[in-house]
């Protein structure tokens, strides 16, 4: 079955997301070695349609997403291994609350409209 084929597909990209995909390999310098550790999301939607209360319509849709970022490296050294985090998680936060209130606000317009 097609579905079935296509779900095969995304389950095999799905393994191979990662900070290797998103960034390569562990960089070697003398006795330091970092490697790379990347945030990644992965997605897949779909849709179809039939017909409509009034009138012959049809539909469909589907989309697919891959998102990635930086998290942090692991640094090991002779001295020992440590995790360094990277991250803007207040810009984030911000731009969720800021998206939310925007959101918010247009559906409160969209109602009076109404």
């Amino acid at each position: 079955m097609p579905g079935e084929e296509l779900f095969a597909h995304v389950r095999t990209m799905a393994q191979h997301v990662g900070a290797k995909s998103v960034y390569g390999e562990p960089v070697v310098h003398g006795d330091t070695t970092v490697v790379p550790v990347a945030r990644v999301a992965f997605g897949f939607g779909g849709g179809t349609g039939k017909g409509a209360k009034a009138g012959h319509s049809e539909g469909a849709g589907g989309g697919l997403g891959f998102v990635g970022g930086p998290a942090g490296y692991i640094e090991m050294t002779p001295a020992g291994t440590r995790f360094v985090a990277i991250g803007e998680r207040k810009k984030i936060a911000g731009a969720l609350l800021a998206g939310l209130a925007l959101g918010y606000l247009a559906g409160k317009l969209r109602r009076r409209a109404a």
